[in-house]
């Protein structure tokens, strides 16, 4: 019997329920965190969902999200004096959506995220995007259509991006720290910004008409030394980036006919390969990439049926490419200095010797003399449903 109580005993210590179990009615859901440097201070922003609103049954048609705001010497401290004006503790365990004021990037933003790396209750799988010509605040104070909920837009707008156009690229924490603590890669993230009526933007009539006066689009890549901005790469750029680090999906990028006119290539599949070595003592770099691609729309005389127009096609696109791609790479080496390709990382793999001795001078010098051998290698593969376009012959009707 002492024994069977015994066992009851020690067993009761793990039934003794969740120690921090907090009720839903007690907390403000954040989907998404804006994160401004006003003056010495941290200007935390917090969008956090109505509850009432986003239930069908209960909602009064006012806005699904309100927003929360505090300054503080920290992060931290911001968050919780919010707690002065919002009637629930704020929560960011959802987080969707993290967006940096463009003047707290280009003092450095390591301090502003040491929190969000650190805090238990965040999830990393969120997001992390920089305010262009706007700040955090005012990014997050704008209603959206088609997602009644703006972090919900943000977020699903930058994952359908990212799969479908080059130029954009969802960085999510994890991935932002990483490579801000790699001496042999420098950080990107995308830019968001808001075009229109800003002042409309902010009520619900910007959500009323079929043209909102304002809206939330995202923009090109931010470029990044250590944990500071430097500029921003052109959306050219930002293609050749994501070429070079692996990181496009499907997207399309149009191409001169050989005489005249253009073509659209979809571009379905890319395999970017980055091999670093040292050639006489100096550091250098292959990049292969392979591409397979559909044709798209054609917009010029030409015969699709002939294996030579597909050739000529291939290798168009392939000049293409390696132009985007030696132009990005000459272009940041110039004006950043800044490796944001990894390609010292690929040094290091293959030479890890060399790379120690290296690796001091690589942000000073070292990245910006380097010599990289560019090569694309496309085929394209379909033409869609038809051969030939059929604007030839409605030429000739008219």
């Amino acid at each position: 019997m002492k024994k069977c109580m015994f066992v009851l005993l020690i067993l009761s210590l793990f039934l003794t329920g969740c120690w921090d179990r907090r009720e839903l009615n007690e907390l403000g859901i954040a989907l998404a965190i804006g994160i401004d440097k006003v003056e010495d201070e941290y200007q935390v922003t917090a969008q956090v969902v109505v509850p009432s609103e986003i239930s069908a049954k209960a909602s009064t048609g006012r806005s699904p999200v309100t927003l929360f705001q505090a300054k503080g010497e920290t992060v931290y401290e911001a968050l919780r004096k919010m707690t002065k004006n919002s009637p629930r503790k704020i929560y960011p365990g959802h987080l969707r959506m993290l967006v940096i004021g463009e003047d707290l990037a280009e003092e450095g933003i390591g301090e502003s995220l040491e929190l969000l790396s650190r805090d238990w209750e965040l999830r990393s799988d969120f997001y992390v995007v920089i305010a262009k010509d706007v700040t955090a605040e005012e990014i997050l104070n704008v209603t959206t259509t088609l997602e009644a909920i703006p972090a919900n837009k943000m977020f699903n707008t930058l994952k359908t991006s990212e799969t479908a156009w080059a130029a954009t690229n969802g960085i999510i924490l994890d991935e932002l720290i990483t490579d801000l603590t790699n001496e042999g890669k420098e950080a990107v993230l995308t830019g968001i910004l808001v075009t229109g009526n800003q002042e409309i933007g902010t009520s619900k009539q910007n959500v009323e008409s079929i043209t909102p006066e304002a809206r939330i689009i995202y923009d090109e890549l931010a470029v990044f030394k250590k944990d500071k901005l430097l500029g921003w790469l052109t959306e050219e750029e930002s293609r050749g980036y994501n070429d070079i680090t692996n990181s496009v999906k499907n997207t399309v990028s149009v191409i001169s006919c050989p005489k005249e006119g253009k073509i659209s290539i979809e571009i379905i599949q890319l395999k970017s390969d980055v091999k670093g070595k040292m050639n006489k003592g100096k550091p250098e770099v292959d990049v292969n990439i392979k591409v397979k691609g559909n044709v798209g729309d054609v917009e010029c005389p030409i015969n699709l049926s002939e294996p030579k127009t597909f050739a000529e096609l291939e290798k168009i696109t392939e000049k293409k490419m390696e132009d985007t791609i030696n132009q990005t790479i000459e272009s940041v080496q110039k004006q950043y200095e800044s490796d944001i390709f990894g390609f010292g990382e690929a040094i290091h793999r293959s030479n890890p010797k060399e790379w120690k001795k290296i690796k001091r001078q690589w942000r000073d010098e070292g990245f910006s003399e380097l010599s990289a051998n560019v090569k694309v290698d496309v085929k394209l593969q379909h033409t869609g449903t038809v051969t030939n376009s059929y604007l030839e012959d409605v030429k000739e009707i008219k």
